[in-house]
């Protein structure tokens, strides 16, 4: 029997880079494998760089990003470049920008979307072919800690700034392939935990900028470590054996 207690604050540091691992390799996989060919029917990187990114919630039925969640999803870029690159997709008529500042999909965006999801779909079948019950024990685990967060935030008032709250829960429509479940959920566990390190780093006296320039050491590893706190709470939903095997699931992922 498994004897090794791995804690709430332990599981969200370790699992983290094993997360943005698996992430992206099936988002690169995705790129690779047909996403480029697709992006550039409908006018390439430019067009559609930002629906990428906001898949999850601007693929869903009346999905919206507000002007905060977008701030947050974007917290590491220059303000300034972020509207350019909102201004470029909505020329393209991929992306409709709100009177609220909110973004949503136009019709021709919601069709690279539906496109998207498709090669996702296939990728993701063949980048983890072999591995069914590995993915289908992630795809539950993760629902169990995404939901587990979303009760959190709901319960701390934290849905304002936040990346984690604007992109989850990820849109999910009846008859999603597992790999797409899962790449999904890990970009939403993303989110959360990029939500932790700027509380951490904020806590700390930085900005997005300084946060990046700072050099390995002991301040950056009391923010990471106080990241690792803060981003510990939706894990304590399952027990340390199921926290050890989500660690162990996500680092035998080909990818």
């Amino acid at each position: 029997m498994n004897t090794i207690e791995l804690a709430p604050h332990r599981a969200a540091g370790l699992v983290a880079p094993a997360v943005d691992r698996a992430y992206r390799a099936g988002m690169l996989a995705g790129h690779d494998w047909g996403g480029a060919e697709l992006s550039q029917r409908y006018g390439g990187p430019a067009a559609t760089g930002l629906l990428v990114e906001l898949r999850t919630r601007l693929a869903a039925p009346g999905g919206i990003v507000d002007e905060a969640g977008f701030a947050a999803v974007t917290r590491y870029l220059d303000p300034a470049v972020s509207r350019r690159t909102v201004d470029k997709q909505v020329a393209y008529g991929m992306i409709h920008r709100r009177p609220d500042g909110g973004l949503c999909a136009t019709e021709r965006g919601l069709a690279f979307l539906t496109e998207l999801y498709q090669v996702h779909a296939e990728v993701t079948d063949e980048l983890w072919a072999g591995q069914d019950e590995r993915v289908a024990r992630l795809v539950a685990s993760l629902g169990r800690v995404l939901a587990y967060a979303l009760v959190l935030a709901d319960e701390d008032g934290d849905r304002g700034d936040s990346a984690f709250t604007a992109m989850a829960p990820p849109h999910e429509p009846y008859g999603t392939p597992p790999g797409v479940l899962l790449l999904n959920r890990l970009g939403a566990l993303r989110y959360h935990r990029a939500d932790a390190h700027a509380a951490a780093w904020t806590a700390a006296g930085h900005t997005a900028s300084s946060v990046a320039a700072l050099p390995p050491g002991p301040e950056r590893l009391a923010i990471e470590l106080e990241t690792d706190r803060r981003a510990a709470g939706p894990y304590a939903v399952l027990t340390a054996d199921e926290r050890l095997t989500m660690l162990a699931d996500l680092a035998a992922l080909p990818g």
